[in-house]
């Protein structure tokens, strides 16, 4: 693995679509500006690598790898690179985890806290927050695209499908079940943020890309797992996972005020055919469908757990 450090990817990689290659071209610059030699590996995961990149909704997801973990001048030095990223084009986020080639080796549970980027804004990794959980790992492995360093087949990556299917059934309680709890309280934020596209898109296919992990024990996006629902769910859900497919596709609904009220403009009758855009008539009937589609999953997901040998 020391061969392949530090040099650029094989001319013959995936073409990035044009914002997400702008947007990594300047972090190379700028992090070779700041810190030379200091990344020797950049990997995309996320939407990019499972081909799925919305340019006006979606984050670029990133892993690189350093040969010690950051500290000091180097976490200086990121942070320097992130603020000018995040100055020359706040959207879409680039967002990710600095890693080295012995935590990507050792794996999730054995790597200790991490310098990441969340929402553009970079955190040294002092505060005791996991860096990552085995979904990187496994979209790295299956899925990642190759900026800098060996491509992710020539690396000696952890892998261990039971922990990633663990992970998996517990995230299913402890972030989804809890977020859709919050979802149904109709005056709190998440209730409200329910009703518009970016929380159906967000609840739906988020329960549902854990659901085909548990099933097939591989990533996938957030259409594929649209595709997947629409196979492993009866007809009685179709219309909601439709509806989560079509406002994905249409690439505008965003966690803002502004997006949410742009959001209920698709439930007035607009055309010569005074039809609406939403196949639904009032957002509230919607995010009653996303709340019980959402449990159904989870229950489902947890059966597939539990059945799972040894």
């Amino acid at each position: 693995m020391d061969g392949g450090r530090g040099r650029p990817a094989d001319s013959g990689r995936m073409t990035l679509p044009a914002l997400a290659e702008e947007v990594v071209t300047a972090y190379l610059r700028a992090v070779d500006d700041e810190a030379p030699g200091l990344v020797e590996g950049l990997y995309l995961e996320g939407s990019v690598a499972l081909g799925d990149f919305r340019p006006r909704t979606s984050d670029i997801d990133f892993v690189a790898v350093t040969a010690t973990p950051p500290e000091g001048a180097a976490t200086a030095a990121l942070e320097r690179v992130h603020e000018r990223l995040l100055a020359h084009r706040p959207r879409p986020f680039f967002d990710g985890v600095y890693l080295t080639w012995d935590d990507l080796r050792r794996g999730p549970d054995i790597t200790g806290p991490r310098p990441r980027c969340h929402e553009g804004r970079f955190h040294p990794g002092t505060d005791g927050t996991a860096p990552a959980g085995p979904v990187t790992w496994r979209t790295l492995a299956g899925h990642g695209t190759t900026l800098r360093g060996p491509e992710p087949a020539g690396l000696d990556l952890w892998h261990d499908p039971r922990a990633l299917a663990v992970w998996t059934d517990d995230n299913l309680d402890r972030y989804w079940r809890r977020l859709c709890d919050r979802a149904s309280r109709p005056f709190g934020l998440w209730g409200q943020a329910a009703l518009g596209g970016y929380g159906t898109v967000w609840i739906v296919t988020g329960v549902t890309r854990l659901h085909f992990t548990l099933a097939t024990g591989d990533i996938t996006s957030k259409e594929g797992a649209c595709r997947h629902a629409l196979e492993a769910f009866p007809p009685r859900w179709h219309r909601v996972v439709e509806e989560a497919l079509r406002i994905r596709r249409a690439d505008r609904a965003l966690p803002t005020l502004t997006g949410l009220l742009g959001d209920m403009t698709e439930f007035l009758p607009s055309g010569s055919g005074r039809e609406r855009r939403s196949l639904y008539r009032t957002p509230w009937a919607r995010r009653r469908d996303v709340l019980a589609f959402a449990g159904t999953v989870i229950a489902d997901a947890h059966r597939l757990h539990a059945g799972r040998p040894g």
